[in-house]
């Protein structure tokens, strides 16, 4: 339930069909991909990379905020691996790529919320990678650092200047940069990566 002007313009340029659906809620994920599948056929690839903010330093976030941020960033990927996992299971072939965050690794002052979902992703990516592979199916994970969205659009620009002056390659990433590794682990090429975590911020922070 974000950006339709830009769904739209997405299908105009692509043919690709869009639906639309909150995946906070869990009866709205399987009607969408129900009617998904009913259009299109199995889906025998997902990404999930629905993805809000909403930030506080702990001693003043409200519940609100906690669970809305929980349920769109975290919540959102059982709910929507649970709507076509069954078929992935039975058909012996899949591909999940879970989005998660710089943040998820490393943390960050004002978002327990995000930094929390986040991290849970890269937990919850590798126990649904064991539990899939003997299906024929793989979960990965990418962790993005700061990239050209609308979320960090939205954020001062001092602050972006501060953000880009830790980044070792001294620039944020695109979409397309991003969107290449979803591509590569959707791929046969990438039949063998599994239960895997994908880092992509330049160089901001780096994992062993």
């Amino acid at each position: 339930h974000g950006n339709e002007e830009a769904a739209k313009s997405c299908e105009q340029q692509t043919n690709a069909r869009t639906f639309k659906f909150d995946v906070s809620d869990f009866e709205a994920c399987q009607k969408g991909c129900a009617a998904i599948e009913a259009e299109m056929g199995p889906v025998s690839v997902l990404v999930n990379n629905a993805g809000i903010t909403k930030d506080a330093v702990l001693h003043k976030m409200t519940p609100e905020i906690w669970h809305n941020v929980i349920e769109t960033n975290l919540t959102s990927c059982f709910s929507m691996c649970r709507a076509v996992i069954n078929g992935m299971r039975e058909r012996g072939q899949g591909r999940i790529i879970n989005i998660s965050s710089i943040n998820g690794q490393k943390g960050q002052f004002g978002q327990t919320n995000y930094s929390a979902a986040k991290a849970g992703i890269l937990g919850f990516t590798k126990a649904l990678a064991l539990e899939s592979a003997a299906k024929g199916i793989t979960v990965n994970a990418i962790c993005p650092g700061y990239i050209e969205t609308d979320m960090t659009s939205s954020m001062k620009q001092d602050v972006l200047d501060s953000i880009v002056r830790q980044i070792p390659v001294a620039r944020m990433g695109t979409p397309k940069e991003v969107a290449d590794i979803v591509v590569f682990l959707a791929s046969d090429k990438a039949g063998f990566i599994n239960g895997a975590t994908i880092t992509a911020n330049g160089g901001q922070y780096i994992t062993g």
